[in-house]
């Protein structure tokens, strides 16, 4: 329920950086249409990086939406485009309900197999409510992201059941089983505790992006850190007027999350909260702190890649 990245800032900015330097991807050009009806388009990121495939598909869906209620944009030439929720709260500025997904390189075992077909395939869905308030869901459709099993890997710690499973496709609590030869499991992770029901909503991502855009999809697409060659994922984007639909939609909306929020908590728990919450939570935090806390030698990496990009270094204060 949480607006979750699946990779480090050091580690998204050094892949992006690294993938121009390479030529993975390209840098001088921009996303194209290839076909257009009046609540849909098929677009083309042209191997461009993911968040300007994504910025320029998802104002696409927005525009249509505002004329014609919805507005359903996919995309294939794509690359890794980041937080998936960032998309899909853009379309919360206009009185929008905004969706995103998009294919990953395979490391998900889907129900009863043992090698890796699908990625963490994670789907997104904001919703506003009254007052600025929002619903804001961003969600893999794996149990654990792989980085939180390399993680535990390097801690020399076991990983709770449901994340990952071995190479002859059993749930393990060994991480270094998972990386060597095994894969992440479904979101509910084996199937007497429901994974097909993950293994069914990253089918539906695929669908949605890999199949319907002729991306790359399940096991074609390039290895997880695999460099060179073509990503070519696929991304779909989709922006909702609720006032398309029935009168009141952001009261509606509020009401339901107040409702939740105001149930009586279980039993050593503070609060209830909703999709969302825990990022507001957080950012509220950082405005009280003047700014957000990042480790050190964080701090002297994005320094240092500021000065070979030549461009302003990020501010910071001790």
């Amino acid at each position: 329920m949480h607006v979750f990245c699946h990779m480090s800032l050091s580690q998204i900015a050094d892949m992006y950086v690294n993938d121009i330097d390479s030529g993975t991807t390209v840098s001088n050009t921009e996303p194209t249409i290839e076909k257009e009806l009046g609540a849909t388009a098929y677009v083309n990121g042209n191997n461009l990086l993911g968040p300007v495939v994504g910025n320029f598909c998802m104002n696409i869906a927005i525009e249509k939406a505002e004329k014609a209620g919805v507005g359903w944009v996919v995309a294939k030439g794509s690359n890794h485009y980041g937080i998936a929720g960032w998309y899909s709260m853009q379309a919360l500025q206009h009185n929008l309900m905004g969706m995103s997904f998009t294919n990953t390189s395979p490391l998900q075992v889907p129900t009863r197999a043992r090698d890796c077909v699908l990625g963490t395939n994670p789907l997104t869905l904001a919703a506003p409510g009254a007052q600025g308030d929002s619903f804001v869901l961003d969600m893999a459709t794996s149990t654990a992201a792989i980085g939180k099993v390399e993680l535990h890997d390097r801690k020399g710690i076991d990983i709770p059941n449901g994340w990952g499973s071995d190479v002859k496709g059993l749930q393990t609590n060994n991480p270094k089983a998972v990386l060597d030869g095994g894969g992440l499991m479904p979101l509910g992770g084996a199937e007497e505790s429901s994974g097909y029901k993950g293994y069914g909503l990253a089918m539906l991502v695929e669908i949605f992006c890999g199949l319907l855009g002729d991306a790359k999809y399940g096991p074609n697409i390039r290895k997880w850190r695999a460099t060179g060659g073509y990503a070519n994922l696929g991304q779909c984007f989709i922006a909702i007027n609720p006032d398309a639909f029935a009168p009141g939609f952001n009261n509606r909306m509020q009401n339901m999350m107040d409702v939740c929020r105001n149930l009586t908590p279980a039993e050593g728990e503070s609060e209830v909260l909703v999709a969302g919450d825990p990022e507001r939570i957080h950012m509220t935090k950082v405005d009280t702190e003047g700014g957000i806390r990042y480790h050190k030698n964080l701090v002297e990496f994005l320094q240092s890649l500021a000065e070979k990009l030549q461009v302003a270094p990020m501010k910071t204060k001790l």
